[in-house]
């Protein structure tokens, strides 16, 4: 018996309708069927990972979650009243894991700090933000915001030079001079002059704001603990070590000026030929020998710009490399324009070669967030040592497990948060290869 005719309809040429692919070519059975089953060998690896998966996740999930205890008020309670980890030990030491030793009556000072990154690092990054927005918010970042969170989190900082008479006549003339030199910057037309000019107003009024501190009880520094204290080591080293590795990766290829070029390259082969522990050391224990009498940094200080010296060393290399990978065409473009060597490096060739460097920049970042946690060999409380700490106290001694995860949880949102954020950066800058 012969089968029906199937019907058939015809088109003319051009009009036929737009057909969907096959099953097999479309959706998630093409995704696995091109990412998990395109071989006999990726195939048995997708079995045995989803074995192991079945193995490994449920008990997991049960200490995490499920046979977890979410209050405790010692070791005793969580063993007593299960099996899984026992995150009322986080809970109850939360405060300290995220302040250190920080007066809890001032928590709302770091609060306001982190609130306010937060929000104009929002503004920076978030590319629909109007560019006047932006240009201000930066210039915020810049000249102001450090000094408003050093007010914030420690109060008045005292200088030697603002509680005598001579000191504070002195810091006066220097102010006047440099309206002064400002107000004949501007008159002559004349930028370095109007740059010092600035430059000292700006040191002066720092000076003044910073030993007000916005008249609020000092802190000391020894205070800062746990997140607070990794989170201020490491935005500070990020904020600086950018900047001054630009500036050591410019004068390293200084060729006119041979005494600048050789002194970027002592700075940044010495610091990158010895350990960050080496160098935190030697700037805790050796740095007040080379201080007059009287003077002295605290540790948090000298760690801070150990760790500066030592990661923009590191970023300077970082910055190089994306200066060699531009072509010579490029330097000959802003001469040919009329543009001298800053204006050059400013417009033409600095913004290519940190965008082809994003990679290595932002691999900087997450490792001096993670570095910080090296401040613990030291004396330090950041977060790690917090953790170490909470364990052996003999309320929570057994509980490593659960610190060092809690620990773990928090490094991993903010270094995958960078990464994340850089693989964005770079799609939105990719522009030379789109259709």
């Amino acid at each position: 018996m012969m089968d029906a005719k199937v019907p058939t309809q015809t088109y003319p040429v051009g009009q036929h309708p737009q057909l969907k692919p096959p099953p097999t070519e479309r959706g998630i059975i093409k995704w696995l069927r091109e990412r998990l089953l395109n071989s006999w060998y990726n195939t048995l690896g997708t079995l045995l990972v989803l074995y192991l998966a079945y193995v490994g996740i449920p008990p997991l999930l049960d200490w995490l979650f499920f046979d977890a205890v979410w209050e405790a008020k010692n070791n005793k309670d969580c063993w007593a009243q299960g099996k899984g980890a026992c995150w009322g030990f986080i809970s109850k030491r939360f405060l300290f894991f995220m302040y250190g030793f920080y007066d809890s009556e001032s928590y709302w000072r770091p609060n306001i700090v982190g609130a306010v990154l937060v929000a104009t690092g929002i503004l920076v990054v978030f590319p629909r933000t109007p560019a006047i927005w932006k240009r201000y918010t930066v210039m915020f970042l810049i000249f102001v915001f450090p000094w408003v969170a050093l007010g914030l989190l420690v109060g008045p900082v005292r200088f030697t030079s603002w509680d005598s008479t001579s000191g504070q006549i002195t810091n006066a003339l220097i102010f006047s001079g440099g309206v002064l030199l400002a107000w004949r910057g501007y008159k002559t037309n004349n930028a370095m002059t109007r740059l010092l000019g600035l430059s000292l107003i700006y040191i002066i009024l720092v000076m003044a704001f910073v030993t007000w501190g916005l008249g609020l009880k000092e802190q000391p520094s020894r205070s800062f603990g746990g997140l607070l204290l990794t989170l201020v080591l490491a935005v500070t080293s990020i904020s600086v070590s950018l900047p001054l590795g630009i500036m050591l990766a410019l004068g390293r290829r200084a060729d006119g000026l041979p005494v600048l070029k050789y002194f970027c390259i002592g700075v940044i082969e010495l610091f990158r030929a010895v350990p960050l522990i080496t160098v935190l050391f030697m700037a805790v224990f050796m740095i007040p020998l080379f201080l007059p009498q009287g003077m002295s940094f605290d540790d948090v200080i000298s760690a801070l710009i150990g760790m500066i010296i030592f990661n923009s060393a590191y970023m300077a290399e970082v910055v190089r490399g994306g200066l060699q990978a531009i072509p010579r065409g490029q330097y000959e473009a802003g001469d040919s324009i009329g543009l001298n060597f800053f204006s050059s490096m400013r417009l033409v060739v600095m913004p290519q070669a940190l965008k082809i460097v994003i990679p290595g920049i932002v691999s900087m970042f997450i490792a001096i967030f993670k570095d910080s946690s090296l401040v613990s060999i030291i004396g330090l409380f950041d977060i790690l040592n917090v953790a170490k700490t909470s364990i052996t106290d003999t309320k929570w001694i057994g509980l490593e497990w659960e610190g060092y995860a809690f620990v773990a949880l928090v490094f991993w949102i903010f270094c995958f948060s960078m990464s994340r954020y850089s693989q964005w950066l770079e799609r939105q800058l990719d522009r030379e290869h789109r259709n």
